[in-house]
């Protein structure tokens, strides 16, 4: 008879966790942002538990439109996508989050060893055990890192037949240099493999806007949040109330941006620092590019990408690409 403790090991998913960040180089990290001009915060401080729950949520909005007009392009599309994508031995998922994107591809791609990326560690986690239960013999090695500068895997993990999966159009969140630094990491990463990603395209700025800034006000309380992510970390003293979330279209530079606006005339502080902010001043958080299928696809090729075929929803709001290694 098996043990309810061997049973337990045989369904269990691997987790590798990156060495964290030590909380000093975090802490300069914010300290720098700060007290640059314009103050920023790197958009990697939205993901804590609760703000990982809370864009999950996001995703289910109304004004949400990238989740489901990807969902779309995978559904009408699937079957093309997979023959363009070939064999898949590891599948590696960037920004992981719950699993759920990867999960619909498990039956057309077919991984023998699913391996989601995220910086949210404990929900990471989370999402990996409930997966394991759903898939018992495939391998599953969830790996907890910022993978935002540094791309490590498992040494375990097989070099041959890799798809990189980076969906919702995450490489937005990216300046240009940044975007295509990361892509050629994820080139070097994967001989003879690929990559499908999501892009989210250009489009009038009415679309746009509220899918940043929804109704319910979930985007404004994810951006919020930060805050407080900041403060468990920098030990600083944020007031929530003393701000509010603001999402604009640049179109000159092609990306929604993400602030947060002080209220009122204020100062925060936090060990070894402090910043007045004047009323209306902004704290610059994430930016969202958005790009035509030329402009990736010719980013995708200066990586060092080829035989790139990418598929579009029925309003052209949104692409998913595919390439060649």
């Amino acid at each position: 008879m098996v043990s309810p403790s061997a049973l337990l090991a045989a369904v269990s998913p691997e987790f590798v966790a990156q060495e964290p960040q030590h909380q000093s180089a975090e802490q300069i990290e914010l300290h720098d942002g700060l007290l640059d001009s314009p103050a920023h915060i790197d958009p990697k401080f939205l993901y804590d538990a609760l703000g990982s729950s809370l864009f999950t949520a996001i995703t289910q909005l109304p004004e949400y439109y990238p989740t489901r007009c990807e969902d779309e392009i995978f559904r009408r599309h699937g079957a093309d996508i997979a023959r363009h994508v070939g064999p898949v031995q590891a599948m590696i998922d960037l920004g992981a989050g719950d699993c759920v994107k990867a999960e619909r591809l498990f039956s057309s791609l077919r991984p023998s060893h699913y391996v989601p990326v995220d910086i949210s560690a404990d929900y990471l986690q989370a999402a990996v055990r409930r997966l394991k239960l759903s898939y018992p013999d495939m391998r599953i090695t969830a790996v907890g890192q910022d993978f935002s500068h540094e791309l490590a895997l498992p040494a375990d993990i097989p070099t041959q037949q890799r798809l990189f999966f980076y969906p919702g159009s995450s490489i937005g969140n990216l300046g240009p240099d940044s975007a295509y630094a990361m892509l050629r990491r994820i080139r070097e990463a994967c001989p003879g493999g690929g990559l499908l990603i999501g892009v989210d395209r250009v489009k009038p700025r009415s679309v746009l806007e509220p899918a940043y800034d929804d109704a319910l006000h979930l985007t404004a309380a994810f951006n919020l949040n930060l805050l407080r992510h900041v403060n468990a970390v920098l030990g600083s003293d944020f007031n929530v109330d003393d701000w509010r979330h603001v999402a604009i279209f640049n179109s000159e530079r092609s990306r929604v941006e993400m602030h947060l606006e002080a209220q009122r005339a204020l100062r925060v502080t936090w060990p070894g620092g402090h910043r007045d902010f004047k009323r209306g001043e902004r704290i610059h958080t994430e930016n969202s590019y958005k790009f035509t299928p030329q402009a990736f696809s010719d980013l995708l090729h200066r990586a060092g990408f080829g035989n790139v075929e990418h598929w579009s929803d029925a309003r052209d709001w949104f692409s998913v690409f595919s390439a060649r290694a």
